[in-house]
């Protein structure tokens, strides 16, 4: 079903509740924007370790051109336990629970609110639960856009690592390795002094250190891709997905490895050039844009409402990779290709030779090949 744009540019303020929802692994506090639907899905978010959904979302969702996905679709903010402003200390009887045990406080979530059917968007540690939500409630998920998502367990050499840090680094220095990038760390001091000041003044940290626990203890997620001529019945996500990742995120070939698992018929992966460890944050518009084409290959925004981005888009100069499923070797060549262009640029001056994002509206049908789109 295609909803209709609403062209109105008035300021748009959606009721907003707020609750604890009671489940078998603890009180988990939601925040829901807009008035949920029975003819449409709502945007279900899981925030990173760290961070809460103000820190990690808030940024995107205040972001102006968000306006045109708020207006149809509800928000529904889900934190795991302990881990809202200002929240006080779990007891120490309190088993924090695993992120596998975290995604089974989903089914409940909705269940309180009525809601039949998500788009998840996830990072980092919210990415992993929302992935681990989808493979075991394919019916309660349209679509997933995953953001730092890693897939895998944790190695023997992450585990002494980890247990070396333990010794030699505080928290606060732990979850901002976590969340940025080494080159991000040293060059972008602003917005890590920002996220730094989040984690200690706003955040239990003992709350905090029991989450970042789980996740670090998590297990590897048992998805594996579906292979025309073999075994096609294979575990892996149903739902169409979108995995967004920055080229200086800590995390860039996890999610690449992710992507390798995941079903290339329904799995698209967003590179973005310049950016770090939290694309919601540093590039709040880019991500949007591609949200808004995600939903819209879903079925829930008309394309008419996509004239202005698309306006916005063509006067852009930075970049960002749309990959789609092919060989390593074709990546292989196009980033050859791609360095190639680079140096024939540097000595002619910069030229406007990037596709618009009207080019990949089709975001979630399948395709062949990566191409660069100016946002």
């Amino acid at each position: 079903m295609v909803l209709e744009e609403n062209d109105c540019d008035s300021v748009f303020e959606p009721h907003v509740t707020e609750e604890y929802v009671e489940t078998h692994y603890g009180d988990v506090h939601c925040v829901m924007t807009g008035t949920p639907k029975a003819n449409r899905p709502v945007i279900l978010t899981f925030h990173d370790v760290g961070l809460n959904h103000k820190s990690c979302f808030e940024t995107l969702f205040n972001h102006e051109d968000m306006q045109e996905i708020a207006r149809h679709l509800p928000v529904c903010h889900v934190e795991a336990p302990g881990q809202q402003e200002a929240a006080k200390s779990l007891p120490t009887s309190y088993t924090y629970p695993t992120l596998d045990q975290l995604s089974e406080t989903l089914p409940t979530v909705l269940k309180n609110f009525g809601l039949r059917s998500v788009i998840g968007l996830g990072v980092g540690a919210g990415a992993y639960i929302l992935a681990r939500f989808a493979l075991n409630h394919p019916d309660l998920v349209d679509g997933l856009v995953l953001i730092n998502v890693n897939p895998n367990a944790e190695g023997l050499m992450d585990s002494v690592a980890n247990k070396l840090t333990d010794w030699t680094q505080t928290l606060p220095d732990k979850l901002i390795a976590h969340l940025f990038g080494k080159e991000e760390i040293q060059t972008n001091h602003d917005l890590v002094a920002t996220y730094r000041h989040y984690i200690t003044a706003t955040m239990n940290q003992s709350n905090v250190s029991q989450f970042f626990r789980s996740y670090n203890n998590r297990s590897t997620l048992d998805v594996q891709r579906p292979v025309p001529g073999g075994n096609i019945n294979v575990r892996t996500l149903k739902c169409s997905t979108l995995l967004v990742v920055g080229d200086n995120s800590p995390v860039v070939e996890a999610v690449v490895d992710c992507n390798s698992k995941l079903n290339p018929n329904k799995t698209t992966l967003l590179k973005m050039a310049d950016c770090g460890g939290l694309p919601q944050v540093d590039q709040p518009a880019k991500v949007i844009e591609a949200l808004k084409y995600f939903i819209q290959g879903l079925g829930y925004l008309s394309s008419a409402g996509m004239t202005r981005l698309r306006s916005r888009t063509t006067s852009s100069t930075s970049s960002v990779s749309f990959e789609g499923p092919r060989s390593r070797s074709h990546t292989n060549e196009l980033q050859r290709g791609r360095m190639h262009s680079q140096g024939a640029e540097e000595k002619r001056g910069r030229t406007n030779t990037d596709v618009s994002m009207e080019s990949v509206s089709t975001i979630n049908q399948n395709t062949s090949k990566a191409t660069e789109v100016a946002c």
